[in-house]
């Protein structure tokens, strides 16, 4: 609901609907969930009490509590769902591809590379792809639907003549509609980590260690319990980031443990940490061929940090951040700050830490943006079909006009189901008096 306002003009104003059809939560069905659905969604089961400090810390900086920032109200901190099922992560391959394997109208296909969208003019009848090795084609009786992502769905577009005419023209790649937004609109979700010492021994610390990793994947692989089942980042919360704005801006993810270099590098001392970052930046990037071979890896250039608002908005991420962490629940466990570290107080270190620091969210959407016809960068209309084409579609966070505000998993999963019941026929879920959380003023912060 709430992560799809940029878009509501675009048939995706039923998301609450669509995305409670997915869902089956363990807390339940109500309004703005679903009790049901294929997807599994549950809360964490640690109940470590650096994740309660933190929700009480930012209920003592004054950011409201929520029940569920998923449901009526996203502004405040609380506990996050997470798509975990019996201590296993239920990805959309669990909820919907691996049950429908039996049908007799699906054949999956495995270590295939997509090379190219077949045509009979401007109709779309097939793909080709490389599997083992082997140059293969198969065709579509109804439609292609292409769902890469908002990386590989427009190089596949573009290696098939779709996209800029000038830039397909330079790689010799025959023009099949002219559509200069494929690739362009590039938006993604930077954070970066502030990182707090730990005066107790509570931490993931230990955890990561060879003999206790070797524990946890025991009691996993036996039970599927234990540090081994959950993400653990079960706690976070959404925030404006100043006055005037209407809804949330900055995400906090809450993790009881350092991170390095996304895990990379084993954690070095007894540490908790926050990641956080803009939800709706301004710098967009863009993505090319680098040639013709498929292969090859495309040219990404995100642009980030390339408006003054970016540049504030993250130093004001690191501030409120230090401000959580130096409320009285942190009290009991805080030790010197690790990141950013205590000599980086001006603004201009902030944003040199930021320039340093900040990296992906892994959260890159909207090279494929859904608009009008009369929109130039706009590649798909709003029922997902590739614009000026017969038979082709594109469903993945691609399609996204503008990033929601919020992770990309379920607004994707939303997408694809408005779209199946748009494919089949079937009426828009709608239920347009669903009331929404409104801040009681816009005339402050919080």
């Amino acid at each position: 609901m709430q992560w799809c306002t940029s878009a509501g003009t675009l048939k995706i104003i039923t998301a609450g609907k669509e995305r409670a059809k997915a869902q089956c939560h363990e807390l339940g069905e109500n309004r703005y969930r679903g009790g049901s659905g294929p997807l599994q969604v549950s809360r964490g089961k640690t109940n470590h009490p650096l994740h309660k400090a933190f929700i009480e810390a930012g209920r003592q900086a004054g950011y409201p509590f929520t029940d569920d920032m998923n449901g009526y109200q996203q502004e405040g901190v609380g506990w996050m769902d997470m798509t975990i099922y019996k201590g296993k992560r239920w990805s959309t391959a669990s909820a919907y591809l691996r049950p429908a394997l039996g049908r007799p109208n699906l054949k999956a296909e495995v270590r295939c590379l997509t090379t190219k969208i077949l045509f009979d003019g401007n109709r779309a009848v097939g793909v080709e792809y490389i599997q083992n090795g082997q140059k293969k084609k198969v065709f579509a009786e109804k439609e292609v639907i292409v769902s890469g992502g908002a990386i590989n769905s427009p190089q596949l577009l573009m290696l098939s003549g779709i996209g800029n005419a000038d830039d397909l023209k330079q790689l010799g790649i025959p023009v099949i509609q002219h559509l200069p937004g494929v690739g362009n609109n590039l938006q993604d979700h930077l954070e970066l980590y502030v990182q707090q010492q730990c005066t107790q021994p509570i931490t993931l610390y230990k955890a990561q260690k060879p003999f206790h990793m070797v524990k946890i994947g025991l009691e996993w692989l036996t039970m599927f319990t234990g540090y081994g089942a959950t993400a653990h980042m079960e706690s976070g919360g959404f925030i404006r980031s100043r006055p005037k704005v209407a809804h949330p801006d900055i995400q906090f993810h809450f993790l009881p443990s350092q991170v390095i270099d996304h895990g990379r590098v084993t954690p070095k001392i007894e540490a908790y940490q926050v990641h956080v970052g803009p939800m709706r930046s301004t710098s967009t990037g863009w993505l090319k061929l680098k040639s013709t071979n498929p292969l090859d890896h495309p040219i990404i250039q995100p642009n980030y940090l390339t408006t003054d608002i970016d540049v504030w908005e993250f130093r004001q991420c690191v501030k409120l951040s230090r401000e959580i962490f130096a409320q009285k629940a942190f009290d009991p466990f805080r030790g010197p700050e690790a990141l950013p570290g205590p000599q980086v107080q001006s603004d201009a270190d902030i944003d040199a830490f930021v320039r340093q620091k900040a990296d992906t969210a892994y959260h890159p959407s909207c090279t494929c943006k859904m608009g009008s016809p009369s929109d130039p960068m706009a590649v798909v209309d709003s029922n997902a079909r590739v614009l000026g084409l017969e038979k082709l579609r594109v469903i993945d966070a691609s399609i996204m006009p503008s990033i929601v505000s919020g992770n990309l998993n379920a607004p994707t999963i939303m997408m694809a189901e408005k779209t199946a019941d748009i494919i089949r026929g079937r009426p828009a879920l709608v239920d347009s008096g669903v009331p929404v959380y409104q801040p009681p003023t816009l005339d402050t912060q919080r």
